[in-house]
């Protein structure tokens, strides 16, 4: 973790570094409360066993402000593009993280999504090679498939799994 800018923390992991090259990858940044997006991207690096490329998160205290916040938000926006854009995931919708995310919009290019979650950073790094449209869809629809009610048997254990994608219909029957 280091200062990036006087008001927030960022942790940047390999900004500049790509796995194939010639390859662009839309980037990724994290906009949340305290330290969300450092965890998801924890999450990441042990779900895909290396810490993933082209991503970064910016840490949003109670006391911050956005418009003190922008300066730095603008200059991780810039590290993160390499030509394809930047797509930023907040945490919840109308709060400091996802009010800065809306001024650093920019249709087509610099787009956001609110909800954050880790089957929704499943999708964000898979798919940020497809384009920006493809990438948006795939990332919300990822995050509300990855929600789940489980409904468990004191005895026998879970049975159903129900979606919050497919309206409650059963999507998981005991084995």
């Amino acid at each position: 973790l280091s200062r990036f800018g006087a008001c927030c923390t960022f942790s940047a992991l390999a900004v500049r570094q790509r796995p194939l090259e010639g390859i662009r990858m839309i980037g990724i940044l994290i906009i949340a409360h305290g330290n969300l997006g450092d965890s998801l991207i924890g999450c990441m690096t042990h779900v895909l066993g290396k810490k993933p490329d082209g991503i970064a998160a910016i840490q949003v205290a109670g006391t911050d402000s956005p418009r003190e916040l922008l300066p730095s938000a603008q200059r991780m926006v810039a590290a993160l593009d390499e030509g394809d854009g930047v797509l930023i995931i907040t945490d919840i919708f109308g709060a400091s993280p996802s009010n800065l995310a809306c001024k650093l919009l920019v249709p087509g290019r610099i787009e956001a999504i609110t909800g954050a979650n880790v089957p929704m950073l499943v999708r964000a790094i898979t798919y940020r090679g497809r384009g920006m449209e493809t990438l948006l869809k795939r990332v919300v629809s990822g995050g509300c498939e990855g929600v789940f009610h489980i409904a468990a048997d004191p005895i026998l254990g879970p049975s159903v799994a129900q979606s919050a994608a497919n309206e409650g219909a059963p999507v998981l029957a005991r084995q």
